[in-house]
């Protein structure tokens, strides 16, 4: 019965790091889509644009070639979003693991009160 106990207490605890891992990743994977939805609003700015193109280089501001500026957005937000499909991934991953463990657990619990703990 006391190794039952030790054991969900165990899993609990891996189940709350995973849950926090969970939440870190799921708030990455937004931020990434956030960032991939400027990008391309900023992209298609930028291709609509006639005259003179600026882009913001730390506290600069300062004149862009517009085809180059178009290609790097471009190539950013791509970046971004193999990134975002890396943490979308890593998401249900953690996901699926959470509800092995939280089965896991159920079954466990209802075995110690089975066993009248």
């Amino acid at each position: 019965m006391v190794d039952a106990r030790a054991e969900v207490e165990k899993k609990l605890a891996e189940f709350q790091a995973l849950q926090e891992q969970y939440q870190l990743v799921a708030s990455q994977r937004m931020q990434s889509t956030m960032q991939e939805e400027e990008l391309a609003s900023a992209a298609v700015e930028v291709k609509n644009a006639t005259g003179k193109v600026y882009k913001s280089t730390g506290f600069v501001v300062l004149e862009a070639d517009k085809a180059s500026l178009e290609k790097q957005l471009v190539e950013e937000k791509e970046t971004i979003a193999v990134r975002a499909q890396m943490l979308a991934k890593q998401e249900e991953r953690l996901k699926a693991r959470l509800t092995e463990l939280k089965a896991e657990i159920e079954s466990l619990a209802k075995g110690i009160q089975a066993s009248g703990g």
